[in-house]
């Protein structure tokens, strides 16, 4: 069995973070295992409090699962605070977890800030170089390369220079651009590779990053390459966000569960 794991914190409203981790390794076949970094109040309209999780405990849960369970493959999300990201840096560093996905949650869909300001500097030199693949929205790689990033031509410039950060891929998602498409542009240090797909019109995206990063990572647990990983997770996040649910009175979460599920469907009815 394929197993994975989550270093992320928790969506009480269950659209981002852990939540959406664990259904979308449960949807593309992946046993999920999870460290908690925060505990967030939040629903589709914003988050309302955080609660971090005090860093040797964030090191006893990872201690817990990597002394036990070997896992494929792993990601990081919402780490809060520099003494975290140390923390995970070093337990990545002693179990030599080679497979990882550092989405560098920095800002809520809601606009709610979850990274504090000088954690950013430790994310970019300590847990990025630790990076198989790293996948920065246009605002995250703004930050991380302290400019603005609004256009393709930006945004090839932007995995280019955070590829000199020390991470062996990285996957600019665009899915903020203005214009019909969805694009994303991934860097492996040799090519650069455009991933394009018609924009969704709804505004049920909350949990998009988390979802994709979480379907890069499933697919590297089962032994694909960066690449094969990422054109896997862009149909797949683009079913989900098509397949996005009206939970709430705000912004509602990607389903990482609908397409599977409309094929549980058909099938059934097929059978009848």
């Amino acid at each position: 069995m394929f197993k994975a794991l989550t270093i992320a914190g928790s969506d009480s409203g269950g659209g981002a973070g852990i939540q959406t981790d664990l259904k979308t390794f449960a949807a593309l076949g992946v046993y999920g295992t999870s460290v908690i970094t925060a505990l967030t109040a939040q629903n589709t309209k914003g988050v309302h409090g955080i609660h971090a999780v005090p860093a040797d405990f964030v090191a006893c849960q990872m201690e817990a699962v990597l002394s036990d369970i070997p896992v494929q493959a792993a990601k990081t999300g919402m780490l809060g605070e520099t003494k975290l990201i140390l923390t995970v840096v070093e337990l990545l560093n002693q179990y030599q977890l080679h497979n990882l996905v550092v989405d560098p949650v920095m800002v809520a869909e809601s606009g709610d800030r979850l990274l504090q300001e000088d954690a950013i500097d430790a994310l970019r030199t300590k847990l990025l170089p630790l990076a198989l693949v790293v996948t920065p929205n246009l605002s995250e790689a703004g930050f991380l390369l302290k400019r603005e990033i609004t256009t393709v031509r930006d945004m090839i410039s932007a995995a280019y220079d955070i590829y000199q950060l020390g991470p062996r891929c990285v996957l600019v998602k665009g899915g903020h651009l203005a214009g019909e498409e969805m694009v994303d542009i991934f860097y492996d240090g040799h090519t650069m590779h455009r991933f394009s797909e018609k924009k969704i019109a709804t505004i049920h995206t909350h949990g998009t990053g988390c979802t994709y990063a979480a379907a890069i990572t499933a697919e590297l647990a089962k032994g694909l390459s960066p690449l094969a990983a990422v054109t896997n997770a862009k149909r797949f996040i683009t079913a989900a966000i098509a397949h996005g649910v009206a939970i709430g009175s705000g912004y509602g979460p990607t389903n990482p569960m609908g397409a599977l599920l409309e094929e549980l469907k058909n099938a059934r009815v097929a059978q009848k």
